[in-house]
């Protein structure tokens, strides 16, 4: 039987292992996915810590995927050996339940998520459900297409989504994993993109990215600039901080929304007259599907938008995860698998 090398965590706030496994064979509706990167994203301390309700253990995590399909399984006809695949946090959705009928994926409430229900990709080999698959367009490489599939998507979907239109203001806080490719996002669809840090040396970046301009919170109060704008239509909030995310709610425009896409477990705090007045709003958005991933992807390899990345092979995935981790990666960490 063939072996292939994983790392996976064998219990709750357990270390990564690398460790030796059998290459799993496809089931009906499944591919095998030869991976050639793979993505370390933040939400991968879920299951790092064990904070993911119905984990279990072993798990091999990783749901920002990308490869080539090796292998088909029973009743698969819309994927082909040899194809350029990949997969993201959508993992899989059942077609049956309410929200599935409604063709609310997403909303599914059996939904799969790629390296917390079933094996991800801090492997050499892993098993995809057909209809969470995405084909990757050949303008992309593996380690290019892999963070699109969890933080492009994410970005992407959101805002096109939001009901900005070109040439509305459009403002991103947080210029990290996220919030870089929020900015080039923006920039391309049209909006007059404002990019929102902390600190001067970020300035030069986000003008780089496409920003209009750049909001520097250790310097100017970035909601009342935002106002003198106009107010936005659209505030993407990229960073882990729902302090920072209270601070912007006044830099909304009339009918303006706080599009949040940066989890973080406390509270967002904002009065009834902040969103009675200007008919302002707070909405979550999580990533997308299989085909919302190819459309992002098929959208990044059209506009020249890339994340940047810093790389680690398969067998470092502890110092890449702990790379990720510290915040100090510019400005994702991706898993290069041979």
């Amino acid at each position: 039987m063939s072996q292939m090398m994983a790392v996976q965590i064998k219990s709750p706030r357990g270390a990564f292992e690398v460790v030796q496994r059998a290459v799993p064979d496809p089931g009906p509706n499944t591919v095998r996915i030869k991976v050639e990167a793979c993505g370390v994203c933040h939400s991968d301390a879920f299951v790092k810590e064990g904070h993911w309700p119905g984990l279990v253990y072993p798990r091999v995590t990783g749901h920002e995927v990308a490869g080539v399909i090796d292998a088909v399984g029973p009743g698969v006809t819309n994927w082909k050996k040899g194809q350029r695949a990949g997969v993201g946090w959508h993992g899989g959705h059942c077609g049956q339940c309410v929200p599935c009928r409604h063709g609310d994926f997403m909303g599914c409430k059996y939904f799969q998520v790629t390296g917390f229900n079933e094996d991800g990709g801090y492997a050499q080999y892993m098993i995809a459900r057909s209809e969470a698959v995405a084909a990757i367009p050949d303008g992309l490489s593996p380690v290019e297409a892999a963070p699109i599939l969890c933080a492009g998507i994410t970005t992407f979907n959101s805002l096109r989504h939001s009901g900005a239109r070109a040439g509305d203001l459009v403002a991103v806080q947080g210029l990290g994993g996220l919030g870089h490719l929020g900015v080039q996002f923006a920039s391309k669809m049209g909006f007059r993109t404002v990019a929102i840090g902390r600190g001067k040396d970020k300035e030069a970046l986000a003008l780089n990215l496409g920003a209009v301009r750049y909001l520097d919170t250790e310097v100017v109060n970035a909601a009342s600039e935002l106002a003198k704008l106009g107010g936005a239509s659209v505030i993407l909030a990229t960073a882990p901080s729902s302090k920072a995310m209270t601070t912007m709610i006044d830099g909304l425009g009339i009918g303006g929304k706080l599009l949040v896409v940066g989890a973080s477990a406390d509270a967002i705090q904002v009065t009834p007259i902040q969103l009675i007045g200007a008919r302002r709003s707070i909405q979550g958005w999580p990533s997308g599907t299989g085909r919302d991933s190819e459309e992002t992807l098929d959208f990044c390899a059209l506009t020249g938008i890339r994340p940047m990345v810093e790389t680690f092979p398969l067998e470092q995935a502890a110092v890449a995860y702990d790379r990720m981790i510290s915040g100090k990666a510019r400005f994702r960490v991706v898993l290069t698998v041979q």
